[in-house]
């Protein structure tokens, strides 16, 4: 006979959705199979929800893929009493999403188109590498923490929002340090010139 601990057990078992079983069991015993029953539930459903949002069928697969595979790697995280595990699922896709729109959106330099033939003399190249200098010089000459998120925004192409998600620092103090770093890098080129 099933002692009572058993039976609430049993009972919240049969309370609990089938993806939510299957979830637990990734969960719990890293179970393959039951992660295989949910990606064929939610695969289908995450990549007509992601393509409602206007991207295309190979970028919705894409996500749907990160997703899932998401849910495998941080299977550990999700508690059935905190959500629904479609909602946890879903809760992640919409950040990937989040995610692909943000870098689609990220304004990228113009592609330097040149002539054939046209390859840089030796001048070009010297005054390229003189600059270069200048440009390495007046950086040194910044605070180190404008310099530091000078070359995360440009150098390391990242967004002000991911600089304060690496660096813990509030999105105003963000830019704050950049238009004060910038200000301050033209007011060395332009004394390193003269």
């Amino acid at each position: 006979m099933p002692s009572e601990e058993g039976k609430k057990v049993s009972q919240e078992n049969t309370e609990l959705s089938q993806q939510t079983v299957w979830m637990l069991a990734v969960r719990d015993n890293r179970d393959s199979e039951a992660f295989a029953a949910l990606f064929d539930f939610f695969a289908p459903r995450l990549k007509a929800f992601i393509m409602r949002s206007g991207l295309s069928a190979h970028q919705s697969e894409e996500i749907v893929q990160d997703v899932m595979l998401t849910v495998w790697r941080k299977a550990a995280m999700f508690d059935p009493h905190r959500a629904q595990v479609s909602a946890w699922i879903y809760q992640i896709a919409r950040n990937r999403q989040i995610d692909i729109l943000r870098r689609e959106r990220r304004p990228m330099p113009e592609e330097l188109h040149e002539e054939p033939g046209s390859e840089a003399d030796a001048s070009q190249i010297l005054a390229l590498e003189q600059e270069a200098r200048r440009l390495k010089a007046a950086l040194g000459q910044l605070r180190p923490d404008q310099r530091e998120i000078i070359e995360k925004a440009y150098m390391g192409e990242l967004t002000h929002q991911e600089i304060s998600q690496q660096t813990g620092l509030p999105l105003g103090t963000i830019k704050s340090r950049i238009r004060l770093g910038l200000d301050r890098l033209r007011h060395e080129l332009r004394e390193l010139k003269s």
